[in-house]
């Protein structure tokens, strides 16, 4: 079978792989559509640390059973259409033992750390499977980038009395704006992009802010009545984003942070005590945060479309890297139709 390899930074191919084989308690997948984001970018620039190569990409999925093996309960039954959970958990480790498995010491994430799914078919054990009726493929494939931002606004214990600012409005922070209002929040969306604005009040942001063209403090100032916002959600990953979530959150607040700072950032830590401020961090998704997203997509009209730079099929996606890498800021998401 045919799959897209990652051979070393900027080169990349579409290769063969021996079909996988179906052992006890695994399912085969058909693959239907592949999301590819940002850190599969990373991959590709060489420039993320837990890759090594050859790799084969690929962690959004969208995909319809195939067969089953031994073991596997009767509810997964082949022309499903599934996507997963592509995280690892050691069952052992400190996280594992909390019940918090999405934070696993020893994760392996598909396409990162072991192969993705950049292929045509793949086997995974049944429990990683989540099952969707009723949506569509393609939008089934946009599902894991949205609940890493649902899982945040999980861990920021948001309630329907909170006014929420989060802090970047790409499809990890859309999901976390998408989430505050499916539970009732008041939802302040920051971005230096007005078209990506434009699309997070279309998620359920209630205003915008232009970080690049009006000034953050005095807007939020308006927004909150002088208080601050009750929780803020760094979606960025910047030294500045990092220190401007525990200066504008109000007093007694929640900062989550889901971006990685790869700068080291320096605090002023009066802040953390003088506010009392809940500071935490947030990783990956947990089950009940992708059955959140379904459901939330199942009764909200979120703006999937508008995630989606552009579709291509495999053999498209080495020239679709290149050019992506040539032009980062043009593209957003790209969709790869198996």
């Amino acid at each position: 079978m045919r799959a897209l390899y990652i051979n070393k930074p900027l080169e990349a191919e579409v290769g063969e792989l021996d079909a996988p084989a179906l052992g006890d308690g695994l399912v085969l997948l058909r693959v239907r559509f592949v999301g590819m984001c940002g850190s599969d970018l990373s991959s590709y620039r060489g420039k993320n640390p837990l890759v090594t190569y050859p790799r084969i990409p690929g962690h959004e999925i969208a995909a319809t059973i195939e067969s089953t093996g031994a073991g596997v309960p009767a509810k997964f039954q082949p022309g499903m259409a599934v996507t997963l959970s592509p995280y690892t958990s050691c069952g052992q480790c400190a996280s594992c033992l909390r019940g918090r498995p999405n934070a696993c010491q020893i994760n392996q994430t598909l396409g990162v750390q072991r192969d993705g799914a950049l292929t045509e078919f793949i086997a995974v054990p049944f429990e990683k499977l989540i099952v969707a009726d009723g949506m569509e493929l393609r939008d089934l494939s946009l599902v894991e980038p949205l609940t890493v931002g649902y899982h945040a606004v999980r861990r920021g214990r948001v309630s329907a009395s909170d006014q929420v600012m989060v802090l970047g409005c790409g499809a990890v922070g859309l999901g976390a704006i998408a989430a505050a209002a499916f539970m009732g929040a008041t939802v302040i969306a920051v971005d230096v992009d007005d078209r990506k604005l434009e699309i997070a009040k279309r998620a359920g942001a209630h205003s915008g802010i232009n970080s690049k063209s009006e000034n953050i403090v005095s807007q939020l100032h308006s927004l909150t009545e002088g208080m601050g916002p009750d929780v803020v959600i760094e979606a960025i990953g910047t030294p500045e984003t990092f220190r401007l979530a525990v200066e504008l959150v109000a007093f007694t607040g929640r900062v989550v942070y889901i971006g990685y700072a790869k700068d080291e950032v320096r605090y002023d830590s009066r802040l953390f005590v003088q506010k009392e401020l809940d500071i935490l961090g947030s990783r990956n998704a947990l089950p009940e945060d992708f059955e959140g997203v379904i459901r939330m997509l199942s009764q909200t009209k979120f703006p999937l479309e508008e995630l989606v730079s552009k579709v291509v099929s495999l053999d498209q996606v080495p020239q679709a890297l290149q050019d992506w890498y040539a032009s980062p800021a043009s593209i957003s998401k790209i969709i790869v139709e198996l």
